[in-house]
């Protein structure tokens, strides 16, 4: 299973099966990211999930459409679960380590089962129009924001643009999961999580108040 079919799956009601539109995209990002954007037609896109291309303009209005959908949409996706995150950590009376810690947690899971909108994002961030652009950057700056909340309630001491600077680095050291081999190669899932965990946690407690 691609890394975007599991996560799509793992986002669907308990026995529920992906969507046409939810296969579509699945396909696209697998293709786009093994492959490149310009490299993958819609006829390609079509066969891989068993209609014809033109089936798929009833779905999308095309490949741009789908990549705009795909990297809008994780985008989203992350702050969101991010807010639910720091909302139910909160709501259970949890400190702010538990609630950074969940956040680190959510990250991880991204960065493991997504590792093909990782790519599209690095790769083809350029391919969308200004409006869609200006969009990802947008939920993306909120979803630092959350993080950078997080870890200032934790060490309330070390001064904003540092914290921020961690952040950032955090998130490189999470999303470089499609550089860290073919899958087979790596430790098994639980064991990468817990490596990840452990790295990113480390470079947060790194700063000095």
């Amino acid at each position: 299973m691609n890394d975007a079919a599991s996560r799509a799956r793992a986002l669907l009601p308990a026995g529920a099966a992906p969507s046409r539109r939810e296969r579509i995209l699945q396909e696209a990002a697998r293709l786009f990211a093994e492959r490149g954007f310009h490299g993958v037609g819609v006829d390609e896109i079509g066969a891989a999930v068993g209609i014809s291309g033109p089936g798929l303009y009833r779905h999308f209005a095309g490949k741009d459409a789908m990549l705009a959908e795909l990297l809008v949409g994780i985008s989203g996706r992350l702050l969101t679960e991010g807010r639910q995150r720091v909302a139910a950590a909160t709501e259970a009376g949890d400190g702010p380590a538990a609630v950074l810690g969940s956040l680190i947690d959510g990250h991880i899971d991204f960065a493991l089962d997504d590792r093909a909108l990782i790519v599209l994002h690095d790769r083809e961030l350029g391919q969308l129009r200004d409006s869609d652009r200006k969009l990802v950057r947008s939920l993306q700056r909120q979803y630092v924001e959350l993080w950078v909340e997080a870890v200032r309630q934790l060490r309330p001491g070390v001064a904003e643009s540092d914290t921020r600077a961690a952040v950032h680095a955090v998130f490189g050291l999470l999303n470089s999961t499609p550089h860290l081999g073919r899958p087979g190669a790596l430790p098994g899932r639980d064991a990468t999580a817990a490596l990840l965990r452990r790295l990113a946690h480390g470079a947060l407690a790194a700063l000095s108040e």
